[in-house]
């Protein structure tokens, strides 16, 4: 039997590759007399040239550039952070001598620290600041109102708030707390520190108040204090008076610099 004979592939058609004997075909490279070249899988090895890697490599340049400097900036300012609460709360050394307004500055209010969740006796005490005022009406006669628990005011606004602000949490509370400390057992003022923490909280007070109330102006104030030891719980011998005691101070007078915006006035 004669061999066939071979047809051309009609146009358009592509041609098939050449094959080996056995019916299998030559790769491509084999007629060039090359070497196979491995095909890189995505993400599998380093980057060839003019490739981009993954991640922060893959980024263009003037974007590296920014997230460095941003990495930077955070780190040193976390780094000054935790270098300032750190003098703040050490034992008194030669930087926070040196620099003792500085810190203070940036420590107080928002970052401030203590140790009183630590101590061997922690508080159990519930503290509440009152305050009356005596009002001057205008017919000439004068009203003294009855206490007004600020300290409840505070609690109220606080209440259901996820997100209380700083005066509403501190700033009656650490008032009371400079006026206790700067003034002695019989409600004397000590120093200068003494008459500012008077004039703090009369400004305290008067922002609450107002100038005027019921119907007329006022023209002095009082506050107390209440403290009410805290119930020890079921499990504890601890034996506790739940009695509330008042500590009363003196009445003051009112003047323009008391009242809110009185420099203007």
């Amino acid at each position: 039997m004669e061999p066939q004979e071979q047809q051309a592939p009609p146009a358009g058609s592509r041609a098939e590759p050449p094959r080996e004997a056995g019916g299998s075909p030559r790769p491509s490279w084999a007629e060039a007399g090359g070497t196979p070249k491995p095909s890189r899988a995505e993400g599998e090895g380093p980057p060839g040239p003019g490739e981009r890697g993954p991640g922060f490599a893959g980024l263009p340049r003037p974007w590296r550039l920014a997230v460095a400097v941003s990495a930077a900036v955070l780190v040193a300012a976390v780094a000054v952070h935790l270098g300032m609460v750190f003098l703040h709360v050490a034992p008194s050394n030669t930087l926070s001598k040196q620099h003792g307004e500085g810190i203070d500055d940036y420590v107080y209010p928002e970052f401030e620290q203590n140790w009183k969740l630590f101590a061997p006796n922690p508080l159990q005490q519930n503290i509440h600041v009152h305050a009356r005022a005596r009002v001057a009406k205008d017919d000439g006669s004068s009203e003294t109102t009855g206490w007004v628990n600020l300290s409840r005011m505070d609690g109220e606004a606080i209440d259901h708030n996820i997100a209380p602000s700083h005066v509403q949490q501190n700033e009656l509370r650490r008032g009371w707390e400079f006026y206790r400390g700067a003034h002695n057992e019989k409600g004397k003022a000590i120093g200068l520190r003494g008459e500012l923490s008077e004039t703090y909280i009369k400004r305290i007070v008067m922002l609450r108040f107002g100038r005027e109330l019921n119907g007329g102006t006022v023209e002095r104030i009082q506050v107390r204090s209440a403290t009410t030891p805290v119930k020890p719980p079921s499990w504890s011998d601890e034996k506790s008076d739940a009695k509330t005691e008042y500590q009363v101070q003196p009445w003051w007078q009112v003047g323009s610099a008391d009242i809110p915006g009185g420099w203007d006035k």
